[in-house]
């Protein structure tokens, strides 16, 4: 049986979402190549790729990563690598919790206070045993957030798996004051992933990005577009009650 897609759930323009799935699929079979896609698979995922780690290595070479000491990033696998070296370099990562499921939807990693090592506790497994989970009211400002992409371009538009949760993450934590115009924000990718400039379209609750890094290069967007804020009228009622935090949010603005 065929699993549902991302956006099954997902408000908002029809055409604008069959667009984006499209360029999903196209960018998932792009990577079910032998030497470019690793465990697990890319259907319906952020897709993990052989480089991660050159990417990663690549983006601690950058001034944004020297200059930061907070990291908001997505717990996808490909993204592992980077989670790991901001712990190495004893940065505090702030680690969504997949889905956003919990009640409190974060989880904060202290370099200093780990019950394993960086590499297992910046897993999804490992940072359930050294991580507590928090509000976002409980967490610090960021320096640097840190997303996951199914496709990007060289002007700062990304495309994730369809299910807006890196939307809501980020609109969230903005809100909060917690990232701002001077938060960097910055993917790893595959250069399969990397689409023509205006390829990918972008919605008003979609953010972007200032630097793309592959395990070859590091690309500088343009300044992005940022969505920053929650747009209740794109979310369905379904998307709503699936996330602890939206449904508190919207049940506290009906009284």
């Amino acid at each position: 049986m065929t699993p549902p897609r991302h956006d099954h759930d997902a408000g908002g323009d029809a055409d604008l979402l069959e667009v984006k799935a499209a360029l999903r699929e196209d960018t998932w079979g792009r990577m079910s190549v032998e030497g470019v896609a690793r465990f697990p698979r890319p259907d319906g995922r952020i897709p993990n790729f052989v480089g991660a780690e050159a990417a990663a290595e690549r983006l601690r070479g950058t001034g944004a990563w020297g200059r930061a000491t907070a990291v908001k990033a997505n717990p996808d696998s490909p993204q592992w690598p980077v989670r790991q070296r901001a712990l190495e370099d004893g940065k505090v990562v702030y680690m969504a919790v997949p889905r956003l499921a919990e009640d409190d939807p974060f989880f904060l990693l202290d370099p200093d206070d780990l019950a394993d090592n960086a590499r297992k506790s910046s897993s999804i497994k490992g940072a359930s045993a050294s991580a507590k989970t928090v509000q976002v009211e409980d967490l610090a400002p960021v320096d640097l957030v840190v997303t996951g992409c199914v496709a990007v371009d060289e002007t700062g538009a990304r495309l994730g798996k369809g299910g807006g949760f890196s939307d809501l993450e980020y609109a969230l934590a903005s809100q909060a004051g917690l990232i701002g115009p001077e938060t960097v924000v910055v993917t790893t990718v595959h250069e399969l992933q990397l689409r023509d400039a205006g390829e990918i379209p972008m919605g008003d609750h979609d953010f972007g990005l200032d630097v793309i890094v592959t395990p070859d290069r590091v690309i500088e967007c343009p300044k992005r577009t940022t969505g920053g804020r929650i747009h209740w009228d794109e979310l369905t009622p379904e998307k709503v009650e699936s996330i602890p935090l939206l449904r508190a949010m919207a049940r506290g603005s009906e009284r």
